[in-house]
């Protein structure tokens, strides 16, 4: 069976939290569960960084503007990371060049990761935290059922990946005015600590 359905599903959860994609598929392929995953993914060092990192994620993706800030600074990591966990699935099964799968998996995990950052912007305009936790917590379980699903049924897996993408896609192009109003006061609250720093001065020059 080709590839594909694994790599795709694979790049949207990584979009979303790459570090648990990679402890999740090292740990069904170091318990045995799926002879699909690659041996580069089932290391020890592999899965105990890949924790320490989810452990840091769940909490850091569940306070309000500090997960907008995560996201940012993962813009290029977890589509590299999809790309990468492609590329080794790709090269294990042999059904699929490496480049490809990197490609899919890369591309994907990009999209899914746009969506969840635009997610995050629009619902950090909420005075309140919990519905960060709510967010957080359904992604994450989102993420850990999809991918247990794609082990054992990977076709479908994907086309509920795909359908999750598309209605995210939706959801942040219908909540795209307050994407914009968060993006507004986040530059308005660093141009007041920039003021903050020279006395409430403008810089000479």
């Amino acid at each position: 069976m080709s590839v594909v359905p694994l790599v795709f599903t694979s790049g949207w959860a990584s979009g979303i939290n790459a570090y648990a994609v990679v402890l999740l598929l090292g740990l069904f392929g170091a318990t045995g569960v799926s002879d699909e995953v690659p041996s580069a993914l089932q290391r020890t060092d592999v899965l105990i960084v890949a924790g320490v990192l989810f452990l840091c994620e769940a909490v850091a993706d569940k306070i309000p503007y500090v997960d907008s800030v995560w996201d940012t600074a993962h813009t290029v990591i977890r589509p590299l990371a999809g790309a990468v966990i492609a590329a080794l699935l790709a090269g294990e099964s042999g059904s699929l060049p490496e480049l490809a799968a990197g490609a899919i998996g890369g591309s994907t995990a990009l999209m899914s990761h746009l969506v969840k950052a635009g997610t995050r912007m629009a619902v950090n305009t909420s005075p309140e935290p919990f519905s960060n936790v709510g967010m957080s917590v359904a992604e994450d379980l989102g993420v850990a059922g999809v991918v247990t699903f794609a082990i054992f049924n990977p076709v479908a897996a994907a086309v509920i990946a795909a359908v999750l993408l598309v209605l995210g896609i939706v959801t942040v192009l219908f909540l795209a005015s307050r994407i914009r109003r968060f993006l507004r006061r986040r530059a308005q609250r660093r141009e007041e600590k920039r003021l903050a720093g020279t006395g409430g001065h403008w810089p000479d020059g």
